[in-house]
């Protein structure tokens, strides 16, 4: 059964539900893109590893001050002694486990040399707050906007700030296609709440036609496939809805 709503499903955008809608998602496009690169192209699903330090509020004391040293039975004979043990000159903190998060994209190579044809992203909250882990992102889109590789970028979240693009519309959604023949210029298509989500062109290498990714459809796969309709309307959109948006949202999934 498809997602009930047109376009987007604002609630795929929880914190708790959006991080396996990601994860199905790539393998999903995926699956849509391989039958039509192939056998020219492969599809790759690749992870990009954020490392995020804890804070010196987050850090936990690690050992005990000093640790005493029990005394056992002793056969007779033997002199007893109580064994002290030195403090450390210092105390330290160790920090907590590091908190390491992955985030997976799609390549799409050529099959004979494995050259880098097209980066493929879908956001996650890691690329849209502000902090270390956007300018992460922001450096490698910058690469690869540098680099001689067609670059895909889609945006399912309402909330946070959007990637740079001058000139770009307001809007909900938005999905961007970054042809190396067209830099600086790319393709743009905003996308509202209630608006179908767009086939997009997926750009390959000449004399090959570009494959195109139908967003909507893929989207619909995975909320049957995963059984969202059973368990993510317990839970509200995330950021909210407006009222308005909110009421429509709520005739769409019965509650």
């Amino acid at each position: 059964m498809p997602s009930p709503f047109p376009g987007m499903n604002p609630y795929l955008e929880q914190e708790d539900v959006w991080q396996g809608f990601h994860n199905r998602m790539i393998p999903a496009i995926s699956d849509a893109l391989s039958p039509q690169v192939d056998p020219y192209y492969i599809v790759d699903i690749e992870e990009q590893i954020y490392i995020h330090e804890p804070t010196s509020q987050q850090r936990v004391l690690a050992g005990r001050a000093d640790v005493g040293v029990s005394q056992g039975k002793m056969s007779s004979g033997e002199v007893a002694a109580n064994v002290g043990v030195l403090e450390a000159p210092e105390r330290v903190l160790i920090p907590a486990v590091v908190d390491m998060e992955k985030h997976t994209f799609l390549e799409i190579r050529d099959r004979m040399n494995h050259q880098l044809i097209t980066v493929i992203e879908v956001l996650s909250p890691t690329n849209k707050r502000a902090g270390a882990d956007r300018q992460q992102y922001l450096s490698k889109r910058l690469t690869i906007m540098r680099s001689q590789a067609h670059f895909v970028e889609i945006d399912l979240l309402r909330g946070w700030q959007r990637m740079p693009s001058e000139k770009a519309s307001v809007c909900d959604y938005c999905l961007l296609v970054s042809r190396v023949e067209d830099r600086p210029h790319a393709g743009f298509w905003p996308v509202g709440l209630r608006e179908r989500l767009p086939t997009i062109p997926i750009p390959l290498r000449s004399p090959h036609v570009d494959a195109h990714l139908d967003l909507q459809e893929v989207l619909h796969g995975v909320y049957d496939r995963a059984h969202y309709k059973s368990y993510i309307y317990d839970g509200t959109p995330t950021p909210p809805l407006t009222a308005e948006d909110r009421v429509w949202a709520v005739s769409l999934v019965g509650k």
